[in-house]
């Protein structure tokens, strides 16, 4: 009988941004977002955690190679987000409040369509050490 597994996958990036809603007045969104809505932006240590889980191939004993995993990881999602600001540096936030909860949903979307379809992705990602998102939920 075969067993699901799961392989996880740690990598850490470092990136600034700022919470806010447009549509808000200064003060509402001040109100709201506290120290998150610093105009001159703030930043986070986020640690990032790609749980992959399925069923091992019988072939090669992998479930996926995670060296192929760490560099998807690092050419798609590292390299685009670490040491940038995510408002002003990446497309991806131009129009998106980039929220834990909303930089975890783009990266399991990033990632998604690079990881065979047979396989679960779950992307976890600590804004700090006591507070992180998983997605899917």
């Amino acid at each position: 009988m075969k067993q699901k597994v799961a392989v996880f996958r740690k990598e850490h990036f470092n990136a600034a941004h700022r919470l806010n809603n447009p549509n808000w007045t200064d003060e509402k969104n001040k109100a709201f977002f506290g120290k998150c809505n610093n105009p001159n932006f703030h930043g986070h240590n986020y640690d990032l955690i790609l749980k992959i889980s399925g069923f091992v191939d019988e072939e090669t004993g992998y479930l996926l190679d995670t060296k192929v995993l760490s560099d998807l990881l690092k050419k798609h999602v590292i390299e685009k987000f670490d040491h940038k600001n995510l408002n002003l540096d990446t497309q991806e936030f131009k129009t998106l409040n980039p929220s834990t909860e909303n930089i975890a949903m783009v990266i399991y979307d990033i990632m998604r369509p690079l990881i065979s379809a047979d396989l679960d992705l779950k992307v976890t990602l600590y804004e700090t050490e006591r507070n992180y998102v998983e997605y899917p939920a």
